[in-house]
């Protein structure tokens, strides 16, 4: 193949066979899993299960979580320890917003939520002055882990902290933030957090059309996410976060500055984690510290490390491997889950330094 043609290859979005899988999985997830769901007959044997729409729904908010690392960790050499946090600030935005639909309906019958009638407050916090309003709210989704995401890159790729260092910082803003929403006073339910919701928009939650309708948004979101991720790294601009990624020094000696580059990458990393978030939380109805807790962002990076690095499709393979995995040690190991992720995490590390999908693909090159 000439210079040529490989330099147009490399700048179309998505091949044939691309553009088919990527309709495919829009076909099935906002047509076919909607209808088997909703209108086969539960002992049919093409019934989707309400469990099965509800984990899956989860997982693709995980799967967003590992394509934003991708994008930051495969493509610009940026390892993160402290995404669960970009993700839990997602899901306090809309889980305040959801506190707020509950109006009455709660335990003491108040207009308050019950968290805030059980500590005798008064009156709201400052900080939850829009959260009545979903438009408000969901503009916080990505302007207060984005501002936070920018500010904390600012001062740490200006100070050109990276590598190890920055992983640790970045695991040690998460946990400080978990300590924080820990306090009761500072409004955001404490240890237990956001639960018990009833509406969204005004429409019950706890439905079969709503769970199905959030699952579709999830991988709807996630395919959106996927295609626009590729536009980025197949870009001018995603060549030269892989050259950060693989020389810095050269690429200042270019002429390039790397810190726009790789604060632009993690602020937009930060706010995709931040959308999976307010995704994650109606679905599975609850939001609590718990979700900043640094084994969580840890795990966001096994999941990329899993499916492949630098490969974009990898980091979902990887979260739907990992998850779906998870799942069933937990019901036929529910002692021995945490031995088995550990295991998995370890073999790939030694034996599939390329992940699931690396395998794959040296598998069909043999065969070429």
């Amino acid at each position: 193949m000439s210079a040529h043609e490989l330099q147009q290859k490399r700048g179309l979005l998505l091949g044939a066979k691309g553009w088919t899988a990527v309709l495919a999985a829009v076909l099935v997830i906002a047509v076919l899993v909607p209808t088997l769901n909703l209108t086969v007959p539960a002992g049919s044997v093409f019934h989707v299960s309400d469990y099965t729409v509800s984990l899956v729904g989860k997982i693709l908010c995980y799967a967003i979580c590992a394509l934003a690392m991708d994008l930051i960790w495969g493509y610009t050499g940026i390892l993160s320890l402290g995404h669960g946090l970009f993700f839990s600030l997602g899901g306090y935005a809309m889980g305040m917003y959801l506190m707020r639909q509950i109006g009455r309906d709660g335990q003491y019958k108040a207009d308050m939520p019950d968290f805030m009638v059980f500590l005798n407050w008064k009156e709201f916090p400052w900080h939850w002055a829009l959260s009545d309003s979903f438009v408000a709210q969901m503009l916080l989704v990505l302007l207060v882990p984005g501002a936070l995401a920018f500010v904390f890159g600012w001062f740490a790729f200006r100070s050109r902290i990276k590598g190890v260092y920055f992983s640790i910082i970045t695991q040690a803003l998460t946990y400080a933030a978990m300590l924080l929403f820990f306090r009761n006073e500072t409004g955001f339910g404490g240890n237990n957090g956001f639960t018990d919701f009833k509406r969204i928009l005004g429409i019950p939650i706890a439905t079969a059309q709503m769970r199905v309708l959030l699952f579709a948004l999830s991988g709807l979101t996630l395919v959106g996410f996927f295609l626009m991720a590729r536009a980025i790294v197949n870009s001018k601009y995603g060549r030269v976060l892989q050259a950060i990624r693989d020389a810095e020094s050269r690429v200042m000696f270019t002429g390039y500055n790397p810190l726009a580059y790789k604060l632009s990458i993690w602020t937009l990393s930060a706010m995709m984690c931040a959308v999976a978030g307010a995704l994650y939380v109606p679905q599975v109805g609850i939001i609590n510290p718990s979700e900043m807790s640094p084994a969580a962002s840890i795990e966001i990076a096994i999941w990329t490390a899993v499916g492949g690095r630098a490969t974009l499709i990898g980091p979902i393979v990887g979260a739907f491997f990992v998850n779906g995995a998870k799942s069933w040690f937990t019901v036929a190991f529910p002692e021995f889950w945490l031995y088995f992720l550990g295991a998995l995490f370890i073999a790939v590390t030694l034996f599939l330094p390329h992940g699931i999908v690396g395998l794959f693909r040296k598998a069909a090159e043999k065969r070429t």
